[in-house]
């Protein structure tokens, strides 16, 4: 839906008008400018970037966007909305006397290269290389002062080198939980070695293990590790993902595919061994609630203890947080995976078997297969959903409850996952819901322990569902040494856990939701693994001289994918089709031997795990970070104990991923001592999204947004009457506007000013082109303050501004830099608006102080027409590194304040009195108004109550 555009028109009257061209004119002359200037360097204290010892000795801001990846779509105006944000403040940072860095980057591994490749032919790199200079060349267009001396794409080999360099320190690294911290492994080999650390599972000697069983062993402790573990297999992407690349239905995020349970040898991180400081640390750091609550929850830690129940010459170990209702526990469920299973299912089911906990089956065997078959089909977050049924089979074995010496039937369950906790759980089917549904469902006894404190009694029976609470007292449980009746919960977890511990039958333990970082992909466009197996299977780091180990030329791109609806299918990687890669023949330290190379690739966070180090020295070929360059930037300081970003802006649907896996590099390069910050970005703000209506067809098909017109308040395209939504902003949505388009209507300042100017930066906002034309109209009012639209000619008077212009002028200052530093942009956009209108209203020339407080005030937001200005003020330096204007602090406070008198709680009478009235004199003031005495009526007065200077409520007796 659009309009013929004012902008675009030419003004024979005013040649000198600001004008859609004039715009452009100004904005591509200021772009090439600061280009050819270095505008936006930052200089480094050392190194190929270092600069000015003067901007190096101002305080630093380091100001990052979140990485974008260059789509073949291009930019619509929804996506430079961060970008404008934190050049704004970026700008606003280096006018306030900061050494400023700001420059971006591109994530450029993914998926959606490599599917392009796959439909034409064209090598990822190609496709992916063109896609960033396309949008390099847009972003161009918006005035973004980013350091383009600091940019690079994860694509580069000069760039992964490193990624491949972070992945071998993490494999040759071990997590020592006395130092809770990472140490290299080669110090484990050597307590291995000496024997200080017995080896584990052997009585023998480091020196008499075999390399294969070395391998294993430290494969048991490496921070990144091959292991055969279940995995989100998705056949029809024909690769595997991490459980936050799986949807909440079960589903891929990219492709909506279904992902099943398979077994298969990945590479993973273990970041569980990070949990507690994942969390510690998060306390520290200047992030929104929300997303720190997020973190929490993903990462799970709860407090519990660990028991063992025997079954036979086995034993089934449950993690429980509720370890004060063990005397309740009357059956147990162990995931269908859970490989004691196998172990302990009998030939035949056990006399007295119920039939509905058979499965119709003839055998424990039989029915355990079947169900195994069944739950394979589905989704961990299918598995946990509430279902009305509650599925499930007895395994035809018995377990022990440790403290009352019960036998308690041993069910799988689709309910309880492998990957959480032990894979089993002791059921209290009083006090979970899941239990209760469960054990009504299989005719399970259900005692209650936890004394419910409504009137439902103690007899589950009579109950319509389980009763749970942290704050009631234990019964029921009594036996083996041990009472809790009578205890509240908490006094009962510690007495029972004691016991248990007491027994060596348990321990008090930490569980965590959090699990290992699945970090292998079935694909081609990734970095490659610098790993090469020997020929007994053995992993063996490439040296650092061996790095980058490049991609190699692949003629089919693809994965081998299948029937999505397969889940009995097997990876098949594009590289391990390159047989003349694969198989090498390579000198690592012991002569020349035969090896096989990875054929796996990383997955497309490994890049975004670590880019805000490169920024900082970006062409350092001999070492990860300068030291010294990475004090500077990010190393701990008063109000960042972490060290890290300043300022991190972008999406909250980055709040675990990304977010999460950067913070567990960063700390194993802290630990190892590479980096001096242990927390990549101190300060997080998530932008909100900038959203469009779209309109569907009779069909539910999105029609052309632009081609719809508006008649008696409904929509019509094409005759037919559509519906409208507001939603996201896209090119398959039909409802994309491009900042191309927004740039050559209006100019890409007027672009800048009205994203800024929509709403608080952090709240969703729909876009209505037909607003933008508000912002271009202030910027051609500021012209017309400052330039004769006529002659071109610059109409400042060297007049002092009146009193009035000048409280004008110092409340904007005061209030504008307020709101640039609290990144309340729009609210600084109104400001400058209402400064601009006063000059408008008053008339006759601008004194030039006001006018270039006025424009620099402009600079951090509208920088293109703010430099014009600043140059035909007569300045020859660039408005960039110009201080921002301080406020007078005697203009800003208001010679009076409008004080309101209230009678018998209606007001009465306005009084305009001074800021600093006294209570005593405001009340002779108010009482002594014609309005106020006219109100009381000659009655007499029971009570003022003053709140000077702005409020007095008057009570008649």
């Amino acid at each position: 839906m659009s309009e013929t555009n004012p902008a675009a028109a030419s003004d024979v009257a005013a040649p000198h008008r600001y004008t859609a061209a004039m715009a452009a004119d100004i904005e591509a002359r200021w772009q090439d400018f600061w280009d050819a200037e270095g505008t936006y360097a930052a200089p480094n204290p050392k190194g190929d970037l270092a600069g000015d010892p003067e901007t190096v000795a101002k305080p630093k801001k380091f100001i990052m966007d979140m990485f974008p990846y260059p789509s073949g779509a291009g930019l619509h105006v929804g996506h430079p909305l961060g970008y404008i944000a934190t050049d704004v403040y970026a700008r606003f940072q280096r006018m306030t006397g900061h050494n400023v860095l700001h420059t971006l980057g591109f994530d450029a591994f993914g998926l959606p290269a490599e599917q392009y490749a796959v439909q034409t032919g064209t090598h990822p790199r190609v496709s992916t290389e063109a896609n960033i200079e396309n949008m390099k060349a847009q972003l161009r267009r918006l005035g973004l002062g980013h350091d383009k001396r600091r940019s690079f794409a994860t694509i580069d080999p000069d760039y992964y080198k490193w990624t491949q360099w972070i992945f071998l320190q993490i494999f040759n690294s071990w997590y020592d939980p006395e130092a809770k911290k990472a140490r290299p492994i080669s110090e484990l080999i050597a307590q291995f070695e000496s024997g200080e650390r017995p080896v584990p599972g052997t009585t023998r000697a480091w020196s008499e293990l075999s390399d294969t069983e070395r391998a294993d062993i430290l494969g048991e402790y490496r921070l990144a590790y091959a292991s055969d573990a279940p995995v989100n297999w998705c056949p029809g992407l024909g690769t595997v993902l991490a459980n936050e690349e799986v949807t909440a239905d079960g589903r891929s995020e990219r492709g909506n595919y279904p992902v099943f349970k398979a077994k298969l040898r990945q590479w993973n991180m273990r970041i569980t061994a990070y949990a507690d400081r994942l969390l510690e640390d998060l306390e520290e750091l200047d992030w929104p609630e929300a997303i720190k609550l997020q973190q929490r929850n993903w990462i799970g830690r709860s407090e519990g203890a660990r028991v063992d129940f025997p079954v036979g010459d086995e034993k089934i170990t449950v993690f429980t947080t509720r370890p004060d209702t063990l005397f309740g526990a009357t059956y147990m469920v162990l995931a269908p995976e859970h490989p004691l299973v196998d172990k302990f299912t009998p030939a035949a089911w056990p006399e007295g078997t119920h039939d509905v906990w058979t499965g119709g089956h003839a055998t424990p065997a039989d029915a355990v297969a079947a169900y195994r078959a069944q739950a394979a089909a589905k989704s961990d977050v299918e598995r946990q959903a509430e279902a009305k049924d509650k599925t499930g089979v007895f395994t035809g074995a018995y377990a022990t409850n440790p403290v009352n010496g019960e036998r308690i039937p041993v069910f799988i369950a689709d309910y309880v996952l492998m990957g959480y906790g032990t894979g089993a759980i002791m059921a209290v089917p009083a006090h979970d819901s899941r239990d209760f549904a469960f054990a009504r469902a299989f005719e399970l006894p259900i005692r209650c322990v936890v004394e419910p404190t409504d009137d439902r009694g103690t007899d589950p029976a009579a109950w319509d569902d389980a009763f749970a609470s942290y704050d009631a007292k234990i019964i029921n449980s009594s036996g083996a040494g041990v009472s809790l009746d009578g205890l509240g919960v908490t006094e009962a977890k510690a007495r029972i856990t004691a016991w248990l511990e007491s027994q060596g039958i348990g321990e008090g333990t930490v569980n965590y939701r959090l699990r290992d970082w699945l970090f292998s992909r079935q694909r081609y466009w990734g970095e490659p693994f610098p790993i090469v197996y020997d020929e007994d299977g053995i992993a063996h780091a490439l040296p650092e001289s061996m790095l980058p180990l490049e991609l190699p030329e692949v003629e089919d791109y693809s994965p081998r994918t299948f029937d999505p609806d397969d889940a009995d299918t097997q990876p098949e990687t594009p590289l391990s089709r390159n047989e003349d890669w694969v198989n090498v023949t390579l000198d690592l330290g012991d002569g020349p031997k035969k090896y096989r190379r990875e054929t796996n690739t990383m997955p497309n966070w490994a890049g975004s795990c670590w880019y805000e180090l490169r920024y900082l020295d970006p062409h350092n070929s001999e070492q990860l970070v300068d030291p010294e360059i990475e004090q500077y930037w990010m190393g701990p300081r008063e109000g960042l104990p972490h060290g890290g970003v300043d300022l991190y802006v972008g999406g909250a649907e980055h709040a675990v991923l990304h977010l999460l896996y950067a913070r567990f590099w960063s700390k194993v390069l802290y630990d190892l001592g590479h980096v001096s910050s242990a927390e990549p970005f101190h300060k997080l703000f998530n932008q909100g999204m900038i959203q469009a209506y779209v309109y569907r067809d009779s069909r539910g098909i999105a029609v052309p947004a632009a081609e719809v017109e508006e008649r008696d308040g409904a929509y019509w395209y094409n005759g037919e009457k559509v519906t409208r939504l507001l939603g996201k902003m896209g090119k398959s949505l039909k409802n994309a506007v491009t900042p191309d388009e927004i740039c050559a209507e209006y100019g890409a300042d007027t672009l800048r000013l009205y994203e800024m100017a929509m709403g608080p930066l952090d709240v969703s906002r729909p876009w209505d082109t037909r607003a933008v034309v508000g912002q271009f109209r202030l910027l051609q009012r500021l012209w017309r303050n400052i330039v004769d639209e006529n002659t071109g000619e610059v109409t400042v008077t060297d007049a002092e501004p009146d009193e009035d212009t000048l409280r004008a002028l110092h409340k904007a200052i005061d209030g504008v830099r307020g709101d640039l530093e609290g990144m309340r942009f729009n609210t600084a956009i109104a400001k400058v608006t209402e400064l601009n209108n006063h000059l408008t209203k008053a008339g006759g020339p601008v004194s030039r102080p006001v006018a270039e407080a006025l424009v620099l005030m402009v600079a951090p937001l509208a920088p293109h027409i703010a430099e014009e200005l600043w140059r035909k003020l007569g300045h020859t330096d660039s408005v960039v590194h110009q201080d921002f204007p301080v406020a007078d602090p005697a203009y800003v406070v208001d010679e009076t304040v409008t004080c309101v008198v209230q009678v018998k709680g209606k007001v009465k009478a306005r009084l305009e009195v001074p800021p600093a009235i006294s209570e005593e004199e405001l009340e002779k003031v108010a009482l002594a108004d014609e309005k106020v005495v006219a109100a009381l009526g000659g009655a007499g007065i029971r009570k003022v109550i003053v709140r000077a200077p702005k409020l007095v409520n008057i009570v008649p007796a």
